[in-house]
């Protein structure tokens, strides 16, 4: 079990992807997430568990630099990705393309299925109809929506099932090509039979890119997470190994009894 150091320098360890120090978010005056440090390394799924409030989702919208997107939220610290703090990327679009978002509701562009994913590689210049059929249906396979779709793309994304336009979201969201790839709660709205198909698919995804996921569904994070951090009140409570967490191999009885259900 690692506990998290706020005052710990960066790790200069080469699969580390993500390096976050002393990150603290706050809405207005008041502080909902407070001097968090710990790292995300490269092609690992991450996990993040916690009660809500714990700001689990506010973690996730700093790391792509979304609070610029707010009038009320603020972000102190340091959050390195593949070395470099991303307050002093230029070009906030380019980070964005790559470091990937699948929020917990489908967003579906009214577009059709094939457009939803073209969008993207069209907005970087790629107009080759040949290039944009073949990542179409790459970014579709890699979601496990092919099959489903690929006799209707020309078909308005907002007619797929809730739980198939969530994998267009994720198809959609790998067609920026992201390095990083930031899922919040991705299962929400979609039903068990669906969940597992997507859980699938980020077992073979983490080939490809890193995942950041943050769950309510603590045995989801058992199922999927490399490792886990736990937030509560605020806080990191702690990160390890995942499989530490859920067999009582945990520093803070916290911890334990979140994971065991007794409160949340």
């Amino acid at each position: 079990m690692v506990t998290p150091d706020p005052t710990a320098a960066p790790s200069a360890t080469s699969d580390v992807k993500l390096s976050v120090r002393n990150l603290t978010i706050s809405y207005g005056e008041e502080a909902i997430l407070r001097d968090v440090s710990l790292d995300v390394r490269e092609h690992e799924i991450f996990g993040i568990i916690g009660p809500a409030g714990s700001g689990k989702t506010s973690f996730l919208r700093s790391l792509n630099r979304m609070d610029e997107v707010s009038d009320t939220m603020s972000v102190e610290g340091s959050v390195l990705f593949s070395g470099r703090d991303i307050h002093e990327v230029r070009n906030v679009y380019n980070l964005r393309q790559r470091i990937g978002v699948v929020f917990p509701l489908p967003v579906g562009l009214p577009l059709t299925i094939y457009e939803n994913v073209a969008l993207s590689p069209r907005l970087r210049g790629i107009r080759d109809k040949s290039t944009l059929d073949e990542t179409v249906e790459r970014c579709l396979t890699r979601a496990a929506l092919w099959d489903e779709v690929k006799d209707r793309l020309d078909a308005l994304g907002s007619l797929l099932s809730g739980g198939q336009q969530q994998r267009l979201t994720i198809a959609r969201a790998l067609s920026q090509d992201p390095e990083l790839l930031l899922l919040d709660e991705f299962s929400i709205a979609v039903d068990p039979v669906t969940t597992m198909r997507i859980e699938d698919v980020l077992r073979d995804l983490k080939q490809e890119v890193t995942i950041i996921m943050v769950t309510n569904l603590v045995q989801q994070a058992r199922r999927l997470a490399d490792r886990t951090a736990f937030f509560l009140n605020g806080k990191l409570v702690e990160v390890g190994e995942t499989e530490e967490l859920f067999t009582g191999s945990v520093q803070d009885q916290r911890t334990r009894d979140y994971v065991e259900g007794r409160f949340g």
